[in-house]
């Protein structure tokens, strides 16, 4: 075969139930998800419209490994554009977030309106009537690359692609209903975390899928009660698989069950010193109190009982990422509650009580593929080989299966 022709992988015969170890290691690969997942046909979580709730307020936020702004303008309209100024290249805006009329590059003073258009350019005519730009020089042709995106209840998202499909048809009825469910009153922003992993962005979008590990690695979900397999629950899948939902309601719990089975999560006769922490409030009818909505490619939206949040996976390489965490509650919330989402937020982030371990598995498995050959691959059989929503058991691999059809779909594999 010549080389020049020859597919950069060939994918296991076994298809979604096998994940080659070379996808979370390989630079090419690597490099191709930039080209046709994250500049792809694909919708990428930017951030909530409660972080820019008013004209000139801002939000920087990624799409893969290219910086992006959202702001609103003066009439209220959202807009994203690449955050990178179109005279050297430079990033244009620095902070998290906040709120101007126009950003200018600090570089060359290159100034653009809260659309991305291109304003104004410092010494444009130059200096007492010498240099400056051409006379044919428009500033209407040299704005900020716009990124397509759209408002949906309270979170924006956002495409390279004219090919995207309408934004709720990606998703899919059961998505878009777990959105609702969720964002079905404001929301306001309470806090952020932010950490870095030593691991392939791919291994943590699959560790947020598994619903049959959570209650392996969790010490602080077994022990304490608060989720584990022998609640009622299942797995919610759409768009082929691409998206996920597990879910669990905390009262269905069968007793006994994990007690004497050796599992290393189980600590028998540990209590806490503040066992407050575990309060909660049932605030959704369905009895539901986890709820983890996976997002093709890289948003994870849940409910873990009265913590609410969006995380959002940012890729920085083939052995790194960053996880941001961005924790809200609701604008009505009374005192009582927003205590308990507060108390309940040390579930979660890099210190996370429940998410510690998640952040630190990927980097184990990182570590132990490495240097294995170009035919190792990962089984993904738990559950069997379909790909299908089910609330018959919870200890399947059918969302991570779900996810490498989306993966396979868009790169050619």
């Amino acid at each position: 075969m010549n080389p020049a022709t020859e597919p950069l992988l060939a994918w296991p015969a076994e298809g979604v139930t096998r994940a080659p170890y070379r996808v979370m290691s390989d630079l090419e690969i690597y490099r191709l998800e930039q080209e046709r997942i994250f500049r792809g046909p694909v919708w990428h979580y930017l951030c909530l419209e409660a972080e820019i709730p008013e004209p000139g307020a801002f939000r920087t936020t990624m799409i893969g490994e290219t910086p992006v702004i959202v702001a609103r303008n003066k009439d209220g309209a959202v807009h994203a554009f690449v955050n990178r100024c179109a005279h050297k290249g430079a990033m244009l805006c620095l902070e998290a977030r906040g709120k101007r009329q126009a950003f200018t590059c600090v570089y060359h003073a290159w100034t653009y309106d809260l659309t991305g258009a291109l304003r104004s350019v410092a010494f444009q005519k130059g200096v007492n009537g010498k240099g400056g730009m051409p006379p044919d020089f428009q500033l209407a042709d040299h704005g900020l690359e716009p990124v397509r995106s759209v408002a949906f209840e309270g979170l924006i998202f956002g495409t390279f692609s004219e090919a995207a499909p309408p934004f709720e048809e990606y998703l899919g009825p059961a998505m878009v209903a777990q959105i609702r469910r969720v964002f079905h009153k404001p929301v306001e922003v309470l806090g952020y975390f932010h950490q870095v992993m030593h691991n392939n962005w791919k291994l943590y979008m699959e560790n947020s899928r598994d619903p049959y590990h959570a209650t392996i690695l969790h010490a602080f979900y077994t022990t304490f009660k608060l989720n584990r397999l022998t609640m009622e629950g299942g797995i919610t899948l759409e768009h082929g698989g691409w998206h996920s939902m597990n879910f669990s309601k905390g009262a269905t719990m069968r007793q006994g069950e994990y007690e004497g089975t050796g599992i290393r999560s189980v600590v028998e006769g540990i209590g806490l010193a503040d066992p407050s922490l575990l309060e909660s409030r049932q605030e959704f009818a369905d009895g539901i109190t986890v709820a983890i909505q996976s997002i093709f490619p890289t948003c994870v939206h849940q409910q873990i009982y009265n913590t609410l949040a969006l995380r959002q996976v940012v890729p920085q390489g083939p052995f790194q990422a960053e996880l941001h965490w961005t924790v809200f509650g609701y604008k009505d919330d009374d005192a009582g509650l927003r205590n308990m989402r507060l108390k309940q937020a040390n579930l979660i982030g890099p210190a996370g009580f429940v998410s510690m371990e998640d952040g630190s598995v990927g980097e184990y498995v990182q570590r132990g593929i490495a240097g294995t050959g170009t035919d190792s691959n990962a089984v993904i059989e738990m559950g069997g080989r379909e790909i299908a929503s089910t609330t018959a058991s919870r200890a399947t691999e059918a969302t991570i299966r779900g996810f490498w059809t989306g993966y396979r779909t868009l790169m050619g594999f």
